[in-house]
């Protein structure tokens, strides 16, 4: 299903360049390595990283390794993948980070989502005949910018827990801007795969040197990001709310068709968040609630498929994929009605994840048909509260998010899953000229066509399908699990925790094993792996998977093992990542 991959670097120079051990010019041309397998998996007594990019998990492990604790980790972590994955994520951008406090024994969430300016209107994605406008040009437009929120968001996760300052966790950052890193493959088929979206704004000078784009194994170097970051060390998340950059932030929005302004930047804030609960076969699973649609679908597909006993079917069998299928449909149905920012509108959750109205849904699914109507619910007759907006039909000509995932854990039992994202690849396009950083598409996932729960409103968060989460045993951490991948996000997450759990699969099988994904029955997407035979028979039933498989999510999963105080480590291999344990008394 996956990729083998190649880097255009050595691990052990980069990290000895990253923290000013070497001279740059020992490693500035690169050489191609294939160092494949030690990346994905790693076992650590002392601590874990697992992300996307090798340099940002070398960043996070060389935290730990000095004394610093997850949270710092995490901190230097996305920092880091501003700089090596900056089509992903960034300050220009926003996320979930939930975090597990080994002190005090609690979940919480840091929401550093993007909110609309105060000029936004509900009907802002509307051409002047009401018609939605197409997605392509609402992407790339000034409107598309979310106030971003990552920096805050990084600032308050230190303030509560973190024992490092910014100005330390920043430096890897800083460095890595200032004197460039070859970029591997992901970042540079992204670029070509955009060159005509980063050919419209400053980042063309950063990707697109002389008019062509940086191809694998080439330098990176971004000195406006590093200058940038270099005022954030000196002056803090201030610098970015209310200095000179908030103005530049506006101005460029404004200059593309936004109504952004400094107001709406100075004003942001981040909120500190309790995550959902529920069951799953003895375990607890802590997720992400609304604005997100994540914890709740989650969760509601978990309970569905729960009384199935799907393990009694082959991990590859038709009966498997059909189920998840067919629950996939009905829970989507009811996040298109009823998921939305909970300070707006009233969100139905108790009643979602009702038992009754859980097995209302079960018998709409039948082992031997297709539920060729699947529609939301009525999840309001087991709630006190009522909807206070309608269900809106929305075209169906969304592309899907591209955002990062990332997890550590640490010797004193702290956890963090960390999702985070500037939405589409390299967001809207838009760098902010002097600046050096990509900003966000996130208001696309408002609905184009108002009136429902997720219309634009000013100062609202758009819907979100991020889903950090971590997985309980007797009330102790025992897995994370997060992926990008906009709306499939629920469903790769999903399939992890079934295969971890309902499967009893290794950690690195359960992150490999083909996914599927299908909101509708007219959106489809399945990964190498899954039989072709098995497709067909699906297809005989009335379902219409297709015929050419795609990679879907890059899950990042860390397996804390309490009995033996022990961690694993898991990249997917969908993407350039690392997993890196930490042992103080040992190898890695």
């Amino acid at each position: 299903m996956k990729r083998t991959w190649k880097a255009s670097f050595l691990v052990l120079f980069s990290v000895l360049l990253i923290f000013g051990t070497l001279p740059f010019s020992t490693f500035a041309k690169g050489k191609e390595v294939d160092y494949g397998k030690y990346s994905q998996v790693a076992v650590g007594k002392d601590g874990m990283v697992a992300t996307a990019h090798p340099l940002a998990s070398e960043i996070g492990a060389e935290v730990l390794r000095t004394g610093g604790n997850a949270i710092d980790a995490a901190v230097a972590i996305q920092l880091a993948l501003n700089v090596v994955e900056p089509m992903m994520s960034g300050i220009g951008g926003g996320g979930f980070m939930m975090v597990y406090d080994g002190k005090t024994k609690d979940t919480t969430i840091i929401n550093s989502r993007e909110r609309a300016p105060q000029g936004a209107t509900p009907d802002m994605f509307l051409d002047k005949n009401g018609k939605a406008i197409p997605f392509d040009v609402r992407v790339e437009s000034g409107k598309a910018v979310g106030v971003p929120g990552t920096l805050k968001g990084l600032e308050t996760a230190l303030e509560k827990w973190g024992t490092r300052p910014m100005q330390q966790l920043i430096g890897p950052a800083v460095k890595l801007a200032d004197k460039g890193f070859p970029i591997e493959s992901v970042l540079a088929n992204a670029i070509e795969d955009n060159k005509d979206k980063l050919a419209k704004s400053a980042a063309k000078d950063v990707f697109l040197p002389n008019g062509k784009p940086l191809k694998d194994g080439d330098l990176l170097v971004q000195k406006d990001l590093a200058n940038t970051f270099k005022l954030i060390r000196a002056k803090g998340a201030d610098a970015f709310y209310n200095g000179p950059i908030s103005k530049a932030i506006a101005d460029t929005v404004q200059k593309f068709g936004g109504s952004m302004t400094t107001a709406d930047l100075n004003k942001y804030g981040v909120t500190i968040d309790k995550p959902i609960w529920g069951d799953y076969q003895g375990y607890q699973i802590a997720s992400m609630p609304p604005p997100s649609s994540g914890g709740v679908f989650l969760l509601q597909m978990l309970k569905i498929l729960d009384d199935y006993n799907l393990s009694q079917y082959d991990v590859k069998s038709w009966e498997k994929y059909h189920l998840l299928a067919e629950t996939m449909h009905l829970a989507y149905a009811d996040r298109a009605a009823y998921a939305g920012d909970p300070e707006f509108v009233n969100v139905p959750i108790k009643g979602l994840l009702h038992p009754d109205y859980i097995k209302e849904r079960q018998k709409l699914i039948s082992l031997t048909s297709v539920n060729n109507t699947p529609k939301a619910g009525d999840p309001w007759k087991y709630e006190s509260t009522t909807a206070n907006y309608q269900l809106k039909k929305q075209p169906e000509n969304n592309k899907y998010g591209e955002t990062t995932h990332f997890t550590v854990a640490d010797r004193w039992g702290n956890v963090v899953s960390y999702t985070t994202t500037i939405e589409q690849l390299f967001g809207t396009g838009i760098m902010v000229p002097g600046y050096g950083f990509m900003l966000n598409n996130e208001l696309t996932d408002f609905d184009a066509v108002p009136g429902g729960a997720n219309e634009v409103q000013p100062n609202k968060r758009p819907l979100s399908s991020m889903t950090p989460t971590i997985v309980f045993k007797d009330d102790k951490p025992v897995l994370t699990v997060g992926s990008p991948g906009g709306a499939t996000i629920i469903t790769s997450v999903l399939q992890t925790i079934l295969y971890a759990i309902e499967y009893d699969m290794e950690l690195k099988a359960a992150v490999e094993e083909p996914r599927i994904y299908t909101n509708s029955l007219s959106s489809y997407r399945f990964e190498s792996g899954v039989p072709a035979d098995v497709l067909k028979k699906l297809n005989s039933m009335g379902h219409k998977f297709g015929t050419s498989p795609v990679d879907i999510g890059n899950v990042q999963s860390i397996l804390i093992d309490q009995e033996n105080g022990s961690f694993k480590g898991v990249a997917d291999s969908s993407r350039n990542g690392a997993a890196i344990g930490v042992n103080f008394k040992g190898n890695r």
